[in-house]
């Protein structure tokens, strides 16, 4: 392939982002499930409110999708519970058997847990969505209404936070809107590039947050990782980032370190800036192997040969050498030829 018919660097992260992109019937029955569950809480809680949020709600799930989330707003018109009144506890618990009842007839051995857990019930349908795939799995939340501001109360532990999971979706489906899918698309990229962590760079809703401040207008793949890094850099090296919604505490760092997350940011811009470089001086096949590089996942985005990589580095090298010597010759400054006498007196 010649050099001016190689892909850029914007046609490799499109080809990339198909790759890592939810798929239809992995789609299809995630929101299967959720409806499902949705429907058991509506039986068990008359006049509840249902919420979806997570990343089949908010258009940017990853394959292989193996979770799904929902929340359910039970009504509470007596305000017995919230923060120094009755604890989540036994609404959790109530939530959880049905959830159990509900769906055994259907998936049989599946596993609902409660205790422990500081938020959220977790439903394991013991059913992956392909045989080969990790279990499917659901995280329910069950919340009551803030009687006296914006929000929810939801669980944290035993007792409540305050959160407003609801404006988070919108304000994530406005920004998809506003940007013509940008949004969705950079997320995407970005929450790739972080599964490569053991423990996240930062969780997929930090990643969100911090896009909602930067990924507005349409843009290239490209451009949208360029921005994103660049403003993700800037935020956490002020402060913890601020839910969006302007409810619940400030989003923070995993391990609330954020110095190691601004030093992977750091790095993984590094990589960007490198490929960006290289392309801009026409070495494409080095650009394509740093892109790889940052994201370092071969299934997502393979690197090019690496014999290509060195054969390309060494006329690369060659063509900089080059001037570069000339230069120097030109610079040396040529000593004066002392005058000598050509005969003896």
């Amino acid at each position: 392939m010649s050099l001016t018919s190689y892909p850029s660097l914007e046609d490799l992260l499109e080809e990339a982002r198909h790759r890592i992109e939810v798929k239809p019937f992995e789609l299809d029955e995630a929101k299967t499930r959720r409806m499902e569950l949705a429907e058991i809480l509506r039986r068990e809680f008359p006049g509840c409110r249902v919420y979806y949020n997570g990343s089949v709600a908010h258009g940017d799930a990853l394959t292989p999708l193996v979770d799904v989330d929902l929340g359910i707003v039970v009504p509470d018109p007596e305000h017995h519970y919230g923060p120094g009144k009755r604890g989540p506890a036994g609404l959790k618990e109530r939530a959880a058997e049905a959830l159990r009842n509900g769906l055994r007839p259907k998936y049989g051995d599946l596993r609902i847990e409660v205790k422990g857990r500081k938020r959220s019930i977790l439903v394991r349908f013991r059913d992956p969505l392909r045989r080969d795939w990790e279990d499917f799995t659901a995280d329910v939340m069950v919340a009551v209404d803030n009687p006296t501001g914006r929000g929810l109360y939801i669980p944290r532990h035993e007792t409540w936070d305050r959160s407003d999971p609801e404006t988070h979706t919108k304000l994530v489906l406005e920004a998809i809107d506003t940007s013509e899918k940008t949004y969705a698309r950079g997320v995407r990229l970005v929450k790739h590039w972080a599964r490569q962590y053991d423990k996240q760079a930062l969780c997929s809703w930090h990643i969100k947050a911090l896009a909602l401040g930067c990924l507005t207008t349409k843009n290239s793949n490209l451009e949208a990782l360029e921005a994103w890094f660049e403003h993700a850099i800037a935020e956490l090296t002020q402060e913890d980032t601020p839910d969006p919604a302007d409810v619940g505490p400030s989003i923070k760092a995993p391990d609330n370190d954020r110095r190691t997350a601004i030093k992977r940011l750091e790095k993984a811009q590094d990589q960007l800036r490198e490929a960006v470089k290289l392309e801009e001086e026409g070495w494409h096949v080095m650009a394509h192997d740093a892109l790889g590089k940052l994201f370092g996942d071969p299934a997502m985005l393979p690197r090019p040969s690496q014999a290509k990589v060195i054969a390309e580095n060494a006329a690369r090298l060659r063509a900089e050498s080059g001037p570069a010597r000339r230069a120097a010759t030109m610079a040396t400054p040529v000593a004066p030829v002392p005058a000598v006498r050509s005969w003896a007196p």
